[in-house]
């Protein structure tokens, strides 16, 4: 069974404030974060070779993607670092099409997905770093529901036939997650309150990652629960930025409208349109 593992930082234990996450700003303190982000993806990492993962693909999708520390994950595993630009966002190369590198073969099509670290969507209170995707945006609507990143790419997954299996971060997005997608295994290891954030000790939250992961890929590979994100037939998808201009400028993609000062529509038919269009304007 080939794993891809999307991994970001604002849904790891205990992290409670934007320098915790910033290279340039938290010193200390995101080195600390970047060490337990790297914890609990090798901890995941170790839950699925023990459930029976034969391949496992990383990518570090926080900020510059450059976040984890390599030589801290479980030999074997590899590491997709930096931003090729490519339509998967934090999930590049799910699609396939690299070498194997050291496997011997071409990587094909993931047999499954996970996402570690993740976190509730701009202005949720589940998390004090809550957000989607970037500080120009306010928030990103899809038929009506608050888009978070995971749901984002969980529907980029599903399109291209790749069940999600597994999901670790705060509680909010965890409980949300497991309705929309009953299959999940979801491990919670913060709770956002307010402006704060309560989190499982560092190694609690990487051993219940590791028993999580690998309960969830015995389970699929059992032929468990269908962990499919669900489709739609048409996607509405309504974009409001912090800076009316992001709105203006964003509103000549072909296909979008300007609702008002701040606000864009895009619709379309298939959410690997919608993925093509938010590399543009997001």
């Amino acid at each position: 069974m080939r794993l891809f593992i999307s991994s970001d930082i604002e849904g790891t234990a205990g992290i409670a404030h934007w320098d915790e996450t910033d290279p340039d700003k938290g010193g200390s303190l995101y080195q600390y974060f970047r060490e337990q982000m790297t914890r609990e993806v090798s901890a995941a990492c170790d839950g699925a070779r023990e459930g029976g993962a034969s391949m496992i693909l990383v990518k570090d999708a926080h900020d510059s993607g450059r976040n984890l520390i390599p030589s801290a994950l479980p030999r074997g595993t590899l590491i997709h670092r930096g931003w090729s630009g490519g339509l998967g966002s934090m999930a590049d190369a799910l699609d396939g099409g690299f070498a194997g590198l050291d496997t011997g073969d071409r990587a094909g099509v993931f047999d499954a997905f996970a996402c570690t670290g993740y976190h509730s969507p701009a202005y949720d209170n589940g998390n004090p770093l809550a957000h989607t995707m970037n500080g120009t945006l306010y928030e990103i609507f899809v038929n009506g529901a608050r888009a978070s990143e995971f749901m984002i790419h969980s529907l980029y997954a599903s399109r291209l036939g790749v069940p999600v299996i597994f999901l670790s971060g705060d509680r909010a997005l965890c409980e949300k997650a497991k309705e929309w997608i009953p299959g999940l295994t979801a491990v919670a290891v913060s709770e956002g309150r307010g402006g704060a954030s309560i989190g499982l000790h560092p190694l609690d939250a990487a051993e219940r990652i590791r028993d999580g992961m690998r309960a969830a890929v015995e389970g699929f590979s059992r032929g468990g629960k269908d962990c499919l994100a669900p489709l739609a037939d048409d996607y509405d998808v309504l974009i409001r930025y912090t800076r009316h201009e992001k709105a203006m400028k964003n509103s000549q993609y072909p296909g979008a409208k300007r609702v008002d000062e701040k606000t864009i529509r895009f619709e379309a038919g298939d959410w690997l349109d919608v993925m093509t269009a938010f590399r543009f304007i997001l």
